[in-house]
């Protein structure tokens, strides 16, 4: 998973806008976290692929994506909300799998921002026990989002076709092994199935064939590693199961139109954006400090 963990006390509460700060490729690109994630979008639309499966996402929308859970999503430019940075520890995970709820009485939105507020006013206070209230809120959250999945989905899991397991399994696959430098027939291999059927499941699920995930996958981690630290470029290369620097170089050059040393020069020239204000209301988004 990607090198962006949140220590096991910590929970971070920031906009959306502010998960993109290096780049918008942070969420638009295919990857997975250390930490679970809390997504409130309050504005925009847009799409998400979550654990292979692609689904329109919109103001009003609550998602869930525990850690290890491969995804990416795309609110366009006027997309807006808050994020929960959670640290993956089962007494505060949310639920057992990702979660996307619309939620569409106005009680219900309020609810959640009021959850949110608070969270955020602790956290601000820096008061003895912080570490333990901030859970505590968050456990409120977990309550929330269960309640409000029960009163849209009802008591019972809807039944998971054939096809999006299939998906699935191949998408947990991918955050475990994408460094391992498999071609796609062991992948299939693995999942019991022929490399046409496994490229015809993800297609049908995502719009993109197995190999287009496995490369969007690696891509957002060698991008991560040449903009977002020092190591060696060969080191990546290795890292991440190419045969060749040159080979590694080619693909960075063909997906994002710059080498890696490109790349590279490019995110350390550019200045820091500054942090947006954090707003959680709904009727009045009023800033806040963070």
């Amino acid at each position: 998973m990607s090198p962006d963990p949140v220590p096991l006390s910590e929970i971070r509460i920031s906009s959306i806008a502010q998960l993109t700060r290096e780049g918008g490729w942070r969420l638009t690109e295919l990857h997975d976290r250390t930490h679970d994630l809390l997504l409130w979008v309050t504005n925009g639309q847009g799409l998400a692929i979550i654990q292979g499966v692609r689904r329109g996402v919109g103001a009003h929308n609550a998602l869930y994506i525990p850690a290890g859970t491969l995804f990416s999503i795309d609110l366009g430019r006027t997309g807006f909300g808050i994020a929960v940075r959670i640290p993956h520890d089962p007494a505060l995970t949310l639920h057992d799998a990702s979660m996307l709820l619309r939620i569409r009485e106005v009680h219900a939105q309020s609810e959640l921002t009021g959850l949110l507020d608070a969270l955020q006013r602790e956290l601000d206070h820096d008061a003895p026990f912080v570490d333990e209230a901030a859970r505590a809120h968050v456990s409120l959250i977990s309550i929330w989002m269960r309640r409000q999945a029960l009163e849209i989905h009802g008591p019972n899991e809807p039944k998971i076709p054939a096809g999006q397991r299939l998906v699935e399994a191949f998408c947990s696959l991918v955050t475990q092994e994408f460094r391992a430098g498999k071609t796609m027939a062991e992948f299939a291999a693995m999942l019991g199935v022929t490399p046409t059927h496994l490229s015809r499941a993800c297609r049908d699920k995502t719009g993109m064939t197995a190999a287009d995930i496995l490369t969007r996958r690696t891509l957002y981690e060698a991008r991560v590693l040449i903009e977002m630290s020092q190591t060696p470029l060969k080191q990546i290369s290795d890292t991440l199961g190419f045969g060749s620097p040159a080979y590694f170089s080619r693909f960075v050059l063909q997906h994002t139109g710059l080498s890696p040393s490109e790349l590279r020069r490019r995110a350390s020239a550019e200045p820091k954006p500054e942090k947006p204000p954090l707003r959680t209301g709904i009727m009045t988004q009023r800033p806040r400090r963070y």
